[in-house]
């Protein structure tokens, strides 16, 4: 095995709360698709060794054209019910590496800093993940009474990438199984076995989600005078 990663993108999503007629990563920003702006950040990044992607069966074969584009494009693995366990599938279909990343397919800005600062992390401290820090006011509300506010200094906006050491997140995911335990991100799989820790990424890393996101893919690509 060599010191560098692999990274699951799990892209078997069917994305309805952007109301298109087809996968969101599927549609186009400047010319290229969404998940091709995001395979583009890994295929770019000298310390990512392959890219594997969960894929919805009826897509499997379309996406593995993409790998005549990225070459470092490898297993294409059929998704699941839940996110969880599309990576979960891709997971056991990989050789085992030193590192696995885990990123959003919608998440097609993540640079190439926080990419090294997340390499470097994992290999210092096993677990570590990309996150923002809060900048609203949270409150803790029971129905619609407020019960509190947070404190604004402990929170953060957890993002991906998520980067762990292979047999720390295979073993997460083996105990999650086990215990039937469904979680929210991969960290939250990790947490129930090891401490995770903190990478400070950038608000641009957005996720896009619903048609307003659009707007916002299209105004960082002008910021980085792409289109």
């Amino acid at each position: 095995m060599t010191n560098m990663y692999d990274v699951i993108i799990p892209a078997a999503g069917m994305g309805k709360r952007m109301q298109a007629n087809k996968n969101k990563v599927l549609l186009e920003l400047s010319g290229k698709t969404i998940l091709e702006h995001t395979l583009q950040a890994f295929q770019d990044d000298n310390n990512c060794r392959a890219i594997h992607l969960a894929a919805q069966s009826e897509e499997l074969e379309m996406f593995r054209t993409f790998a005549l584009q990225y070459h470092k494009l490898d297993v294409i693995t059929e998704g699941g019910s839940e996110r969880q366990y599309s990576i979960y599938n891709v997971l056991k279909a990989i050789k085992p590496c030193e590192y696995v990343f885990v990123h959003d397919a919608a998440r097609p800005f993540v640079t190439r800093e926080t990419l090294q600062k997340l390499y470097a992390a994992v290999q210092l401290r096993k677990s570590a993940i990309a996150a923002v820090k809060v900048k609203d006011t949270i409150k803790r509300v029971h129905g619609t009474e407020v019960k509190g506010t947070l404190n604004r200094d402990e929170l953060w906006q957890i993002q991906t990438p998520q980067a762990f050491e292979y047999h720390t997140l295979l073993a997460a995911y083996e105990k999650a199984e086990r215990d039937q335990f469904l979680g929210t991100d991969d960290a939250s799989l990790v947490e129930r076995i090891e401490k995770v820790s903190i990478v400070e990424s950038d608000y641009d890393n957005i996720k896009l989600t619903t048609p307003e996101d659009m707007y916002f893919a299209e105004a960082i690509l002008k910021k980085r005078g792409i289109i």
